[in-house]
């Protein structure tokens, strides 16, 4: 069972808590390991439309457990580490076809960043704080940090942030693009789960394609882009849910999508 995350399905929606609240939820292997493999539940469960990453207590992730990686330095490359380890988190939240939701409950620093930034939407608590971080310890980014902060933010902003691991607040993290909405703490778990269940009683064959078309776009010129959204939608238009929507877009009622 695992020991340092939470995970629950309700309602189509599954919850994972980072659960080292003690330690900000940093990370260590066995912690990472048991992300993977919540994530590969998420992709085998039809009955989870929506996944909400979040973390307990005050922090979202502060990143990499330093004193495991000063422990095992010499032991293994820190190259493995990131490829086998936070490479496969970040591909496993971008590469899973339904939607995933970061509630940014507080500090998301180091490769905790990158874990929030690949989620497809951002919710933050006024009292959220956001740091690349690695520049403090001598590091270059990991995480995908650098790949997505230059998507979200643009390369200027990418450098200033990475290079000076300024902390952002969460209201300068909104007006930057890295969230989408920042909410009182008071009213922060409800906003979050009313957008959760909203993605998760959409069209989630939809949704999934939609953040296949978002990742594979990002490094095709617009022929291309074109031609790959034409292939997709040959996809989208097969599925039970575009039935559903045309349906009842001619009936005049709301759908009523069963994520198929």
């Amino acid at each position: 069972m695992p020991t340092s995350i939470g995970f629950e399905v309700a309602n189509g929606v599954a919850t994972l808590t980072l659960n080292r609240p003690d330690r900000l939820n940093a990370l260590t292997t066995a912690m990472t390991g048991e992300i993977l493999d919540a994530i590969k539940t998420c992709g085998r469960d039809e009955s989870v439309r929506c996944l909400v990453i979040t973390g307990a207590g005050r922090g979202f992730c502060a990143g990499q457990d330093l004193e495991e990686l000063q422990s095992v330095q010499g032991a293994w490359s820190v190259g493995d580490h990131l490829r086998h380890g936070f490479n496969q988190v970040v591909l496993g939240l971008r590469q899973l076809e339904k939607p995933v939701l970061g509630a940014i409950n507080g500090v998301a620093a180091g490769a905790g960043l990158g874990i929030a930034l690949a989620a497809d939407l951002r919710i933050a608590s006024d009292k959220a704080r956001f740091s690349a971080a690695f520049i403090g310890i001598g590091l270059a980014p990991d995480t995908g940090v650098s790949w997505l902060l230059h998507q979200l933010a643009g390369p200027a902003r990418a450098f200033e942030l990475l290079a000076t691991g300024a902390v952002v607040d969460a209201a300068a993290a909104e007006r930057m693009g890295l969230v989408n909405q920042v909410v009182p703490a008071a009213e922060f778990e409800s906003t979050v789960m009313s957008l959760a269940q909203r993605l998760a009683q959409g069209p989630t064959r939809g949704i999934g394609l939609t953040k296949r078309v978002l990742n594979r776009v990002a490094v095709l010129d617009l022929a291309a882009a074109l031609e790959y959204e034409a292939q997709v939608q040959d996809i989208a238009i097969r599925t039970s849910d575009h039935a559903e929507g045309l349906a009842a877009f001619l009936a005049k009622r709301p759908p009523a999508f069963q994520g198929k």
